[in-house]
């Protein structure tokens, strides 16, 4: 069964989801781009950086499981980012999706975000990637793989990854838990947060 390839630790979820194809309202894409997250501190991965951190809430429930379902949030009240959660049901774990080539519905997906966009980065960045595919913040908690869900991922073999630290978080800057297949131009450029502590100081 393919939610039981995301019950693992988020890192293994991770390394899994790249180059998994996703497919959303006519555009599909190749995920090039992840970072991992775990929960709470009395969890198996704790994680000052995850949404989950602080247990669950009405916001972040679906991060708790169970595995294959797509949790939503907007960045900064405006952008649209997804992630899926990984682990099992009641602990707490989920991958960023940060950025994906197109491969299908390129007409879709400038149409979502502009005909001035270059193609890489029609989908750079976890909030473009969710306006390039069109998903949306009523995607939160479906099945990314029943059949019938809008939102729809299909995992491929493993790749050989680079690693570095996340963007732009200012709690747990320092853990190598970012994940790219290196030579996309699709892929984020790193920015460390301005409120993260200096390089080494973090965990």
């Amino acid at each position: 069964m393919t939610t039981e390839l995301l019950s693992v630790d988020p890192l293994t979820a991770a390394h899994r989801l790249l180059g998994a194809d996703l497919t959303c309202r006519g555009v599909s894409a190749m995920i090039v781009e992840v970072e991992a997250y775990g929960g709470p501190p009395d969890g198996p991965w704790p994680d000052a950086a995850a949404h989950s951190y602080r247990g669950p809430g009405a916001r972040n429930r679906v991060m708790f499981g169970p595995p294959g379902r797509l949790y939503t949030y907007r960045s900064h009240g405006v952008h649209v980012c997804a992630n899926v959660v990984c682990a099992t049901d009641g602990v707490a774990g989920a991958v960023l999706l940060r950025a994906a080539a197109i491969e299908a519905g390129l007409s879709a997906a400038y149409a979502r975000r502009g005909e001035s966009v270059r193609p890489a980065a029609l989908a750079r960045g976890p909030g473009n990637l969710c306006s390039a595919l069109g998903i949306t913040m009523e995607d939160n908690g479906i099945d990314i793989f029943d059949p019938d869900s809008p939102v729809q991922l299909t995992l491929g073999e493993r790749h050989v990854s680079a690693e570095g630290p996340r963007v732009g978080v200012s709690k747990a800057a320092d853990r190598p838990w970012r994940f790219w297949l290196e030579g996309r131009p699709e892929v984020s450029a790193y920015r460390r947060s301005p409120r993260a502590p200096a390089p080494g100081e973090s965990d």
